[in-house]
């Protein structure tokens, strides 16, 4: 450039310096764009391995043999042990029954119902029953408190009965149990008392008027 006259130098320089910055700027611009390639990545795909089971022998173990121990059998005495002595019982002296026995007895059953025994004591007490299956009319209530009216089989029982007491009186008792009750009859038994009333008089009743004189 040693021909040229100073402002043309300058004038060259200063477009270098343009060019230059012209074209930073451009590489400034192109590095701040972000770039819109993405490589495409593919995990590689490996087959899995396949690994055949292991085969093991069964054990086998021999069975162990215990000899069998012998022991002898225990032997322990028997033990004696005294024979008990119950004092003989004393029977009170006034019981004239101390060992009643049964001397006789029967006892009847029967298909329809019906039956009839009896005992005897050597204390001579004595007792016989007998049961005999009667219609009766019996009484069932609905569930609204009705009450209805039929005939139904019902047991019947008549019997008696023969002791004495300690003091050496005898008692008889006789029974009869049915539809109208339990109904005993003994000697030994109380009797209801009877008793006579008087039948009281009604008061005659005379009308009064408001004054006190009597109305006719």
């Amino acid at each position: 450039m040693e021909g040229l006259r100073p402002s043309v130098v300058y004038q060259t320089l200063l477009v270098q310096h343009e060019a230059q910055f012209i074209v930073a700027a451009f590489l400034a611009v192109v590095a701040a764009v972000p770039s819109s390639y993405k490589p495409e990545y593919k995990a590689p795909s490996y087959p899995a391995p396949s690994y055949p089971a292991p085969k093991y022998p069964t054990p086998s173990y021999p069975a162990p043999a215990y000899p069998a121990s012998a022991y002898p059998a225990p032997a322990y005495p028997a033990p004696a042990y005294p024979a008990p002595a119950y004092p003989t019982p004393s029977y009170n002296k006034d019981n004239k029954y101390a060992g009643i026995t049964i001397t006789s007895q029967s006892d009847e059953r029967n298909l329809d119902g019906s039956s009839q025994w009896s005992y005897a004591q050597s204390d001579y007490t004595t007792r016989e029953e007998s049961q005999v299956q009667k219609k009766m009319q019996g009484v069932a209530y609905d569930s609204y408190g009705k009450a209805t009216y039929e005939d139904v089989m019902g047991n019947t029982n008549k019997g008696s009965s023969y002791w004495v007491s300690p003091e050496g009186e005898k008692f008889t008792l006789t029974w009869t149990a049915d539809d109208a009750g339990f109904q005993p009859k003994g000697d030994h038994l109380p009797v209801v008392p009877v008793h006579e009333y008087e039948l009281p008089v009604a008061p005659v009743h005379i009308p009064f008027n408001g004054k006190g004189y009597k109305i006719y």
